[in-house]
């Protein structure tokens, strides 16, 4: 089932190329707007089912074309997100310590939204793609053996990042949780549908080139470990978010104008725009391609605008 939030955030389930309206089945669902509709959703999911499949099967879709696609979880109680999760096609020796940080709900945006480049000294603005993980019931101190059980569905995820703010060591808030660093959509894919989330190719393309193209069987700790990790230090409830993390390698700038798109297998296609007020630039190279020319840093340094370097 592929559930998704348009127009006036109606809910409704993809059925083809239209989506049905299926409020209606779940307007008994205690809510104060769209954010708490799709948590009490997912928490109660068992039980409306069935009303969900009813209402897609009787009811008139209409093209998904002609609407506006929302996120499809506007505001979760937590967005959690690994760090250095990859094996980076063989190039680390052994995975890093499971580690993470948390980015601020606010940063969600939905398909065909803007993320916005703030006026902050970043090094470079990037953007990961990564399969998320939607929690489907509460999961407080649950082991790797039962946390798939815990797993509501899957949905595309950018985990947008102003790195090199400074001072030195203070970094992952203040990069990761800008306003509209943390496009989702378009719809949630429940779990049924994705029988290996470990086998899933994962393509981003800035302007219609690929820069990132990998598959999750490079993931170092797997989705269990991962939520057994994060279970032990904070309860996470229907509706919040895991972000697995991504292959770093294919990272390059983002910048003013750019049209970027995201696609997992079986997750549908995410695509959003970039907005910079300020006009910076930066080289189109990705890590790896940085690397291979053997040019100093991590990635290519800004090239114009304001917080370039002196030349």
């Amino acid at each position: 089932m592929k559930i998704l939030y348009f127009d006036d955030f109606k809910l409704g389930l993809l059925k083809g190329d239209t989506v049905v309206d299926v409020s209606a089945a779940v307007r008994d669902i205690p809510h104060t707007g769209p954010h708490d509709l799709i948590s009490g959703l997912i928490a109660r999911f068992a039980d409306y089912r069935k009303k969900l499949e009813d209402a897609a099967a009787s009811g008139k879709g209409v093209p998904v074309a002609s609407v506006k696609i929302r996120p499809p979880l506007p505001k979760p109680g937590n967005i959690d997100c690994m760090a250095v999760n990859y094996m980076e096609d063989g190039t680390r020796s052994e995975p890093a310590p499971i580690n993470a940080f948390h980015k601020a709900p606010t940063a969600i945006i939905g398909p065909e939204d803007t993320m916005v480049l703030p006026d902050v000294p970043a090094s470079i603005f990037e953007g990961e793609a990564e399969i998320a993980v939607v929690i489907g019931k509460r999961a407080d101190n649950v082991s790797a053996a039962n946390a798939m059980s815990h797993i509501f569905g899957y949905v595309n995820f950018i985990d947008g990042s102003a790195r090199g703010l400074p001072p030195a060591g203070n970094t992952f808030f203040q990069m990761k949780s800008r306003a509209t660093f943390a496009p989702i959509g378009p719809y949630i894919v429940t779990a049924d549908e994705i029988p290996n989330p470990h086998k899933l190719q994962v393509k981003l393309w800035v302007n219609g080139t690929v820069k990132q193209n990998f598959n999750t069987d490079d993931m170092a700790h797997k989705i269990p470990r991962c939520i057994e990790w994060m279970s032990s230090i904070h309860a996470m409830e229907p509706g919040d978010i895991l972000a697995t993390g991504t292959n770093h390698r294919g990272l390059s700038s983002f910048m003013d104008g750019d049209v970027v798109e995201l696609e997992t297998e079986g997750l549908g296609k995410l695509r959003f725009h970039v907005k910079d007020a300020l006009k910076r630039t930066w080289a189109r190279t990705t890590r790896s391609e940085h690397a291979d020319q053997k040019l100093e840093g991590v990635h290519t340094p800004q090239l114009t605008g304001k917080y370039a370097p002196a030349r």
